[in-house]
């Protein structure tokens, strides 16, 4: 009879634990709706870019502008998953359909070094981006901060390159070999940009690409600039830097070849049109899908739609451009604390563990940077970013004379960012769960805000006093 009633209090005491673990690391918990503003993790956020930003020289008379670029191949061994489809299974590739790439662009103005960095990829993870930060440091006076990452956001690309389980349901199984040879190539085509740095002049604008862009996701705006620069340097030689928000997703989870998607197509026509190299910066993709013209394929969509961005570079392009030749440069990036996890599953006011990020592989910092090329302003965040955000952050960097790039996958990943009045959309038309505000939102209820506060904060550490432009002009 004792022996029995140790092992029911044995039985007890175990569920009890089991339980208290259970509520301790997956919940439910409240949910918070408190604001960031004055929380201690976001001051240090802000005097961090202080800290970041003082090691600019930002002048009034920028000298001579410096460019650079270089390309790496990506493509993966044979089987390597690929990222971004969770219906795939983590199956392994079948082939090549087309080459996959990172490339690296430089700008200098004789005291400040920056590097834009476009790869064909769902996504830069922090992994790999830590070990690119490491090697390129070893190389170069380059810093951190200098570095600012972003991705296609193609789904067809390199997978199995980070550990834990979210990335297992995103990027396949892990390869511990695949962050090696993402880091050797990233490291490649950086040191290629910044050897290679010249006398050179740049010029930019933006296509209105409305008609290839829809919003997915709710009847409202898009982003639908197409952002186009180029950059000649003295021998002749020109670089096209790209950017659009719409997701690369033509291709299903029926595809199981590795592709550049759409933004594949288009950097190779304007290569093949130009002579030039031709670089594609992905944008601001959150709630933001593609609108192809018809094709008999899910590949001839693609074509048909990176061709058609191509045209709209090529005709903006062919025109007698008014070049310049200096410019400022600047960069600030920065490693944030992001608020407490907020994932919510089943109902707006209960949300899991703040704890489950450990249980996941979830971080509680993600990477923010900007560089300023002249009156280009790049900025990019850690996660699909909405191009709702993106068309009112543009809209308000305008006012100021600023020409605004707005990108996501900065070398971290925090879920989907969309704008803060559709928080509490928690579930979609159907009743199941939204995608992008429910199962993609991991964050609180303020991250337009928050991420809107940062983006102006680095913005404007980036600019002259008002006082010192003053005594420019």
């Amino acid at each position: 009879m004792r022996l029995l009633k140790k092992i029911l209090l044995g039985v007890v005491v175990l569920l009890l634990l089991l339980a208290s673990a259970f509520l301790l690391f997956i919940g439910p918990w409240p949910t918070y709706s408190s604001s960031f503003e004055n929380a201690a993790y976001f001051q240090r956020n802000l005097a961090q870019i202080d800290t970041v930003a003082a090691k600019n020289d930002i002048t009034g008379e920028p000298g001579q502008l410096l460019c650079g670029w270089g390309v790496a191949n990506l493509n993966p061994p044979a089987g390597v998953p690929l990222a971004g489809l969770s219906a795939r299974r983590g199956e392994p590739s079948t082939g090549i359909h087309d080459d996959v790439f990172v490339k690296a662009v430089a700008f200098s103005d004789g005291k400040d070094t920056a590097v834009l960095i476009g790869s064909d990829m769902l996504l830069v993870p922090t992994n790999v981006a830590d070990m690119v930060r490491e090697a390129v440091a070893k190389e170069t006076s380059l810093t951190a901060k200098d570095l600012f990452f972003t991705a296609s956001h193609t789904h067809d690309s390199v997978g199995g390159m980070a550990p834990g389980l979210v990335a297992a349901i995103s990027f396949g199984p892990y390869d511990p070999q695949v962050p090696g040879i993402l880091t050797a190539a990233f490291t490649r085509a950086i040191l290629e940009a910044v050897r290679s740095l010249a006398p050179a002049k740049f010029v930019h604008g933006a296509a209105d690409a409305t008609q290839y862009i829809r919003n997915r996701t709710r009847d409202a705006g898009v982003d639908p600039l197409l952002n186009w620069m180029v950059i000649e340097k003295e021998s002749g030689e020109r670089c096209i830097i790209t950017r659009f928000s719409a997701h690369p997703t033509i291709l299903d989870s029926d595809n199981m070849q590795i592709s550049a998607e759409f933004p594949g197509y288009l950097q190779r026509k304007i290569e093949e049109e130009t002579g030039t190299t031709a670089v594609y910066l992905g944008g601001a993709v959150g709630s933001m899908s593609p609108r192809a013209p018809e094709a008999s394929s899910d590949y001839g969509k693609c074509e048909a739609l990176g061709h058609a961005l191509a045209q709209l570079v090529l005709e903006a392009t062919r025109e007698e451009l008014d070049f310049s030749d200096r410019a400022d440069v600047a960069s600030v990036g920065v490693s944030l604390e992001l608020p407490p996890l907020q994932v919510r599953l089943f109902s707006p006011n209960w949300r899991l563990s703040p704890l489950f990020r450990y249980l996941v592989g979830l971080s509680n910092r993600g990477w923010m940077g900007a560089v300023k090329v002249g009156d280009a302003l790049f900025v990019n965040t850690p996660g699909d970013f909405s191009g709702e955000i993106a068309a009112d952050w543009q809209n308000w960097a305008s006012r100021k004379g600023i020409s605004l790039w707005v990108s996501g996958f900065s070398g971290d990943y925090a879920g989907y960012i969309s704008p803060d009045r559709y928080y509490g959309d928690l579930f979609d038309k159907k009743g199941g769960l939204a995608y992008e505000t429910g199962q993609m939102s991991w964050l609180g209820p303020h991250m337009e805000a928050f991420f809107t506060t940062l983006m102006e904060k680095m913005v404007g550490t980036m600019q002259l006093p008002v006082q010192a432009q003053a005594a420019a002009f």
